[in-house]
């Protein structure tokens, strides 16, 4: 989503994303306390560091390459989502990376 504004001001995803995060915000921090309210400003400042950040990685950025980060983040999500549903005990912060190492392998292979 951040990626999608930053480099194309298509907004729609960043917004549905926001929508998301601020019910799911209200859950948790009804849940387990006021702290879940941190996050939301590290959310935000870090959404809108990638938002910015786009601007100058954007000649680096093919359609291919986006579709890949995309992909891996969509992964990530799923982990998330499995991990929420206590399916799995799966560490997703361990694969942030991955966001990072998609995009230099599809340059590596092609």
């Amino acid at each position: 989503g951040s990626l999608n504004a930053g480099l194309r001001a298509d907004f729609a995803m960043l917004y549905t994303k926001s929508l998301l995060d601020f019910v799911s915000g209200i859950m948790f921090t009804a849940t387990m306390g006021i702290g879940v309210i941190g996050s939301a400003a590290f959310t935000f400042f870090f959404q809108g560091g990638l938002v910015l950040l786009a601007e100058y990685v954007a000649p680096f950025l093919s359609d291919e390459v986006i579709a890949e980060i995309s992909s891996t983040g969509c992964l990530l999500i799923l982990a998330i989502g499995l991990n929420m549903l206590n399916l799995t005990k799966i560490k997703v912060l361990d694969y942030l990376p991955a966001l990072l190492v998609a995009p230099v392998l599809y340059w590596i292979v092609y």
